[in-house]
């Protein structure tokens, strides 16, 4: 007897070949029926046998796309419907309904095939894709998912492409930026730079867009012109890219100039994995996440004897290196480009965003034409238009034993940079929440929108210091908005009044007359953490949250925090001992002062022969001294992240800083791996502070030891000084589950000497694995605070 089924099915649905899935598994079964895509997901009728009903409901679990994600699965039975076949519905656009969105997924393997198969009707084609990869969040204009809604509406398909589009059999069934040399977009390259168009024997182009060179023609010249150590804008997935060959000293120096970038290190891209095993080590954990279908930036240590130029990541043992990751990338590793006499095929392009420095990424040609213009050499454009702006991701690989195996996908993943490749992927909450906003931080900025159980992490908005970004913000805002079918009921932002962020909450929340919700940044970071592991809240943790900058209850600049909360609250349990922060900007961006700041508030001798003392002239000195002790414009601070800045300047690895926690990263690059020493540090005023443990650290500076000794002891007393406190909260509190989160604990050495320590206490101890642990990841703590807030 027949029989039928409804099935419901919500989650990363749409975008990953759902659809031809269920049709071909229902045809193998012989099911009547139908599937369509709903603005809520994909709905399903089926008409057949019951055992084959039964295989059907089973299997869509079972056998689903690997880029899929269930998050919800219903199915009831009913008397069949009398249908006579198995088709593909028009898409239906649900009122307030709204759907996951799938990240951009790198070139999948049968892709990358046919790109380089001459006998392939797509060979060489820059933006060959199918159903299993390809553009996704950032075509995508609405939901839901289909080709009308996305940018790619404007390039109607050929007769061929059609056919796939429409062939059930096809791995291009239903892909919707499916496209060929024939119907879809092209790429080109623009010359303009009027010195580069002498060099090639052209003349100037006085018309904007004019096209010097099309198609294959583009790419080839493309590779000419970055073997002779040119500067390329080229527009990619999410934004443009400035590349030059990372082998070319000359060239990277001359991007760092141009791009006003003194020391910050700059990504990497190598054409495949054999390359970056010639210059970098590589574990089995950073294999697998330079290879997952999001294709990270990822953190690896470099080779001595690598000849990628020094000027990629001065004063750096550690490179951001990425695989190719759409057809275009391949294409410009292809080749071999003839250079002189001699043939020469490129080991890495630095790959780093379209933009100046502390811009948002160019995304628009005629945008980058006019930002750009005094940075690249050449453009190698294309007119798929891109919806959204997405960077790169940057990521580390840290092995957490303590996840379980069905976990495995997260398990070596520490994000730096959530943004491309996961991005809009959601974190799925404990509990549903209203709809909310919240707007972040001011640097390493994300929002985070909420609907249900469901929390969207934005793509990486970067540092809200300029009109620029906050634009960028808010049409990210207003997309996600659109997006996910969310009206905020409140808004959440950080407690700082002068945040860019938060103004635009609390401006926003005036003129809509609706709530806002200030969360105190450090409760947020670790909110954040507890969220993504699903804790509900009904127990306190202890949160270690270590960074640079977040405002206090008590309108100092906290940093070096222990506390003990939930979602709803928290209680201040320990923290670094206060020191002025003289200038404070200034200070931040001169470690020495910091330094100087640290000795005066501990006691300690200003001492000739250290560093950052000798970078002062006597007459600053003294004015130095006298801004101190008159409390001038010397906030206080617990910050740990200044506290490692002022180690670093101690131990002369830095006195002056141009990124953000530039000295904090080349002091731990230095840290000895064998030295189990450690400084006598605390993050309890009653038990000595960090005062001992300051002057010790002199003590080695002024008698010659290492620096790596130094900076290993370092970090080895302050996992000590964790792991005592954390003792001590647990005696009184009985509290054995702990948060870590903040910036400062990007730093792998302290993270992982610390975990060692606590898990060795019994410390069931949780780290950050879907959103960044700097502030790239506070939105979301943000969001859950605020919703805890409104219940009451």
């Amino acid at each position: 007897m027949t029989s039928g089924a409804r099935i419901h099915i919500t989650g990363i649905v749409q975008g990953v070949g759902f659809r031809p899935f269920v049709y071909n598994l229902a045809t193998r079964l012989d099911l009547k029926g139908w599937v369509k895509n709903t603005s809520a997901g994909v709905e399903i009728e089926v008409d057949g046998d019951k055992v084959a009903l039964d295989s059907f409901v089973r299997r869509l679990r079972d056998e689903a796309p690997v880029l899929s994600r269930i998050d919800e699965f219903s199915a009831s039975f009913r008397p069949a419907n009398g249908f006579c076949s198995f088709d593909i519905r028009h898409s239906e656009s649900i009122p307030s309904a709204f759907q996951p969105i799938s990240p951009d997924v790198a070139i999948c393997e049968d892709c990358l095939r046919e790109l380089f198969d001459p006998s392939d009707r797509r060979y060489r084609y820059p933006f060959i894709n199918c159903t299993n990869c390809g553009p996704r969040f950032t075509i995508i204009q609405d939901i839901p998912y289909d080709r009308p809604k996305t940018t790619m509406s404007s390039f109607a398909l050929c007769p061929d492409c059609e056919r796939e589009y429409t062939d059930p059999s096809n791995r291009r069934f239903h892909a919707q930026p499916v496209a060929c040399s024939v119907c879809g977009p092209q790429v080109w390259l623009e010359l303009r730079n009027p010195a580069l168009s002498e060099v090639e024997g052209t003349q100037p182009c006085p018309e904007r867009n004019r096209r010097d060179a099309t198609g294959e023609d583009a790419i080839l010249e493309t590779q000419h012109l970055l073997a002779e150590g040119k500067i390329l804008a080229i527009k990619g997935l999410g934004g443009f890219h400035l590349a030059c060959d990372a082998t070319n000293s000359a060239a990277v120096s001359e991007l760092r100039n141009r791009k006003l970038r003194v020391d910050k290190p700059f990504a990497l891209m190598m054409p495949d994995l054999e390359t970056i095993e010639k210059h970098c080590f590589i574990s089995d954990a950073e294999r697998e996440l330079l290879q997952s279908t999001a294709r990270p930036i990822v953190l690896l240590r470099r080779k001595p004897e690598s000849n990628i130029a020094k000027e990629v990541a001065p004063n750096q043992d550690w490179i951001g290196v990425m695989l190719p990751y759409t057809p275009l990338h391949y294409l410009l590793f292809a080749d071999i480009v003839r250079v002189g006499d001699s043939y020469s095929l490129f080991t890495a392009l630095v790959m780093t965003s379209g933009n100046l420095s502390e811009e948002p990424i160019a995304i628009d040609n005629e945008d980058a034409r006019e930002r750009l213009s005094k940075l690249a050499d050449a453009f190698l454009m294309h007119n798929r238009d891109i919806h959204v702006r997405c960077d790169d991701s940057v990521a580390r690989a840290f092995t957490d034993y303590e996840l379980s195996d069905t976990q495995h996908a997260i398990r070596n993943t520490y994000p730096i940079r959530r943004s491309r490749g996961y991005s809009p992927f959601p974190v799925k909450l404990p509990w549903d929440v209203p709809p909310l906003l919240a707007a972040g931080s001011e640097l390493k900025n994300t929002f985070c929108i909420t609907n249900k159980n469901y929390a969207f992490l934005s793509h990486h908005i970067g540092d809200m210091e300029n009109y620029e970004t906050l634009k960028s913000f808010e049409q990210g805002v207003e997309y996600f908005e659109k997006l996910f079918r969310v009206k905020p009921e409140a808004l959440a932002c950080d407690m700082h009044p002068n945040y860019l962020a938060t103004r635009y909450a609390l401006e926003r929340a005036e003129r809509e007359n609706i709530p806002t919700f200030s969360v105190q940044h450090h409760h947020a970071h670790i909110a954040a953490c507890m969220a993504e592991h699903g804790l509900d809240g009904s127990h306190p943790v202890i949160g270690i949250a270590f960074d640079g900058t977040g405002y206090g209850d008590d309108g100092t600049i906290w940093g070096g925090e222990i506390l003990i909360a939930d979602y709803k609250s928290y209680q201040r349990a320990a923290h670094l001992e206060y020191f002025p922060l003289p200038g404070g900007d200034a200070a931040i961006k001169r470690p020495a002062r910091t330094a100087l700041a640290l000795l005066w508030s501990l006691g300690l001798d200003w001492d000739e022969r250290l560093a950052p003392v000798a970078e002062f002239c006597a007459e600053d000195q003294v004015t130095l001294r006298a801004q101190l002790e008159k409390k001038i414009n010397a906030l206080m601070t617990s910050s740990m992240g200044r506290l490692f800045d002022a180690a670093a300047a101690l131990a002369g690895v830095r006195q002056m800083v141009n990124y953000e926690g530039q000295a904090a990263i080349e002091f731990e690059a230095l840290a000895d791996p064998t030295e189990a020493g450690k400084y006598s540090l605390s993050l309890n005023q009653t038990q000595g502070g960090v005062r001992s443990g300051i002057r010790s650290l002199v003590k080695d500076v002024l008698t010659g030891v290492p620096t790596p000794i130094i900076s290993a002891r370092f970090h080895n007393g302050l996992a000590e000084a964790a792991r005592v406190a954390a003792l001590e909260i647990k005696r009184k509190t009985g509290i054995s589950k702990m948060i870590l989160s903040g910036g400062v604990w990007q730093n792998i050495t302290l993270l992982r000497r610390t975990l060692s320590l606590l898990r060795n206490e019994g410390f069931v101890v949780y780290i950050h694995r879907e959103v960044p642990t700097n502030d790239g990841g506070l939105s979301l703590g943000q969001a859950v605070i605020a919703a805890m807030r409104m219940r009451g």
